[in-house]
This record gives C-alpha cells, sequence and structure tokens, in this order.
C-alpha cells in the first residue's frame, strides 16, 4: 500500500512495542494514518523489506511526500510533522506546564494582560477533553461540542493572543532560584520565568493486572476516538462503568458489532443522562460487580480476558477482540520534585491562592488535589490561577 491517497501509512506488527508506541504518539495527535499489519500482509511485507535493504525493520512509516522513518523516536515523529519543540526565547513572564483547559485558560488570561506566555505540553493541546469524542455539559455549547473542536479552537484563542505552544515537548524538572522559577524539558532545554504554572492533568489508570503491560495500543486502549475505527464489526469490552466508560462505550457503537461494559462494583457510578442512553440497546451490555483479573495474549493479540464474579468467586473467561480501560485516573505528577507537596495519590497541595509549596509555581486543573476532574471546572481554575499569578507578578 502506498500513501497516494494523502495517508500516513505505518507498516508493523501487532506485538511489537515500537509500533505500538508510534500508533500511540499519532492518536494523541489525532493524525490520521492507515495500519498495515505485515504478518497478515505478504504484499506489505515485502514492502517493508524492499525499504529496509532486506530487514523487516519495525515499525516502517510512509509519508505522502514518499520519505520514510524506521523506528522512530517520538522526537524524530515530532520533527517530520512540524511539530516545534523549542521556543522562540528563553525566557517568559509565565511558563504554563500542561495544554489543557486549565493551562490554555490561564494563557488566555494571561496573554490579554500583556504577559509573555509559554505553554509547554507533553501530547497535543486540548488535553483529555480533546480526545473526548463529545462534551454535551460544558457551559455555552447548547447543541455539544467534539473533543477535538473544544480543544483546536481553545489553542486557536490562545495562539490570537500571542501564546507560544510547544506540542509533544516533555518537562523533566521544575526548580526554584531566587526570584526566578527554572523549567527544562526531557530534551535538555531551560526556560526561565517568573512564574509556573503546572496545569500536567492526569491520566487513565491501569489495572496493572497480568498480561495488560504486553497488550496496551494493540488490543487494550484508553481512546475510543483514537482507536475505535480499528473495531468495526467486532466486540469489545469496557471497562468501568463511570461516566467516560459510558459515553465512551456509547461512541464504540458506532463502530463495534457489541460493547460490553464492566463495572467492578455493585452499582453503576456513570450519571442517569449516560444510563439512560445506554440501558435497553441491543448492541450493549452492562455488567456490574465483576473484576477484571488478567488479560491472556500471544503475540500482541489478545486471546482472553479472566473476570471474576465478585459475589459468587466464579472466573471465566471472555473473548472480546478488543479492550478500552477507563478505571479511574493518576495525577501526572511523577516528575515533579519533593519540595512540591502532594497527597496520598499524588496530587498537589494548593492554598487558597492555587499556590504550591514552592513559591511562584502555582497549580489548577485535574492535578490539583480536590479538583472535581470536569473541563468547565479546569477552565474556571485556569481563570482563576490567571488573576492569582497576576497578583503574585505584581508583587515582586
Amino acid at each position: 500500500m502506498s500513501p497516494d491517497n494523502g495517508s500516513i501509512v505505518v507498516y508493523g506488527t501487532t506485538w511489537c512495542p515500537d509500533c505500538r508506541s508510534a500508533k500511540n504518539f499519532l492518536g494523541e495527535h489525532r493524525i490520521q494514518y492507515i495500519w498495515v499489519d505485515i504478518e497478515q500482509d505478504a504484499t506489505a511485507m515485502a514492502e517493508v523489506e524492499r525499504l529496509n535493504d532486506g530487514r523487516r525493520s519495525m515499525p516502517t512509516i510512509v509519508f505522502p511526500d514518499g520519505s520514510i522513518l524506521v523506528e522512530p523516536s517520538d522526537e524524530a515523529l515530532a520533527g517530520k510533522l512540524g511539530l516545534r519543540s523549542k521556543a522562540k526565547r528563553s525566557f517568559y513572564d509565565l511558563i504554563i506546564v500542561g495544554g489543557g483547559p486549565a493551562g490554555l485558560t490561564t494563557a488566555i488570561y494571561a496573554a490579554r494582560e500583556g504577559l509573555d506566555v509559554l505553554v509547554i505540553e507533553k501530547r497535543v493541546p486540548g488535553g483529555q477533553a480533546g480526545s473526548t469524542q463529545r462534551m454535551d455539559n460544558y457551559p455555552g455549547f447548547d447543541e455539544g461540542i467534539t473533543g477535538a473542536e473544544f480543544a483546536s479552537r481553545l489553542t486557536n484563542q490562545a495562539t490570537k493572543f500571542g501564546v507560544e505552544i510547544l506540542k509533544a515537548t516533555s518537562v523533566r524538572c521544575i526548580a526554584h532560584d531566587g526570584r526566578y522559577r527554572c523549567v527544562e524539558t526531557a530534551e535538555g532545554t531551560d526556560y526561565t520565568g517568573r512564574a509556573v504554572l503546572i496545569a500536567t492533568g492526569s491520566r487513565y489508570r491501569l489495572l496493572n493486572v497480568p498480561g495488560e503491560a504486553g497488550l496496551i495500543g494493540s488490543t487494550i486502549h484508553y481512546c475510543a476516538v483514537c482507536d475505535g475505527p480499528f473495531y468495526k464489526g467486532k466486540d469489545v469490552l469496557v471497562i468501568g462503568g463511570g461516566n467516560s466508560g459510558f459515553q465512551e462505550g456509547l461512541h464504540l457503537t458506532r463502530w463495534a458489532k457489541h460493547v460490553t461494559i464492566v463495572e467492578f462494583l455493585p452499582e453503576i457510578r456513570a450519571s442517569k443522562l449516560f444510563q439512560d442512553a445506554a440501558v435497553g440497546r441491543e448492541d450493549m451490555t452492562i455488567v456490574t460487580n465483576h473484576e477484571v483479573k488478567a488479560f491472556r495474549g500471544t503475540r500482541g493479540k489478545l486471546a482472553g480476558v479472566e473476570v471474576q464474579d465478585r459475589a459468587s468467586g466464579e472466573i471465566e473467561t471472555w473473548h472480546p477482540d478488543g479492550v478500552f480501560i477507563f478505571a479511574g485516573l493518576n495525577p501526572n505528577t511523577d516528575w515533579l520534585p519533593p519540595e512540591i507537596e502532594r497527597d496520598r495519590f499524588g496530587f498537589i497541595q494548593t492554598d487558597g491562592k492555587l499556590e504550591t509549596s514552592m513559591p511562584g509555581v502555582f497549580a489548577a486543573g485535574d492535578v490539583r488535589a480536590g479538583s472535581t476532574k470536569q473541563a468547565a471546572v479546569a477552565a474556571g481554575e485556569g481563570a482563576t490561577a490567571a488573576l492569582m499569578i497576576r497578583a503574585y507578578l505584581q508583587g515582586q
């Protein structure tokens, strides 16, 4: 298969971890691509060997302009896709780590006040809201809005006011140096600011059961928008009976033949709105009080899911074609220094002004202890953080 139709073509296998990494990167940045499993396509395997002088190097990624990347790092993919990873300057009034609703809202408010603002985003602006299929509860959008459009509008609004945004750039440490705050990226680039906002959000929680790690990105997923199209006409399992599980499960019915939602607790946690939309559908089944104990796979393909009935103790093996996990959230705070206090779950502790235990460093959104994990609330915290940061800078 060639990229003549303007699409990126990714050649690989289901069991290849580098292939899963490349697919995850493209999915996170909402970049469309065609996936070709060379073990299922002899012609594709021959093409990979031709492109790599007889070697079956994976992934081999062919771009519409005819160029090729073989086993690329995230940085190499970012460079090829034009995702700039270095800022124009080294000093800013405000550096924001994280480009979700909280971070971008702070950026908009601060930039309108005339501050020089840099946003550093590990993946793509928009955060988890950007990968949500649809948002129906965000104020001002009476007909709802897709996550992708919401993220695009928020990003455009920030850049309109002069905010500089780095995509696909990780931050590995933050330090306090007198009146300045120093941020270092994973690539070793240093940026200095008068203040810093941490708005790195949270990530979907792993189940940490046997077999899970080896199947992530091949048949275990965390984004229905990104990976749902791979399951057209197939059976999928959604783990988690909260709002995310139901919302993404309903979205998966666009492609899947049948969606089963399994919840650990005896009662469903999703809102009545989502429950009413799912209950009674012939293409959806809801199972409560069951626990996923293990995944079984062969060469990167799912062979079965061991599920225990918590009432009877009986263990069954289910056979979905793919699994989507929405079992709670963990904060993206592993990179922070010990000087920044966190609660027992890793969420950042702040005072009434959203300032952390490191002076001049603030936190807002899902990453903050006590936040409600809602996009509208994250945006509100972002606006509050901007006002608190402005007051802090005026007092310097």
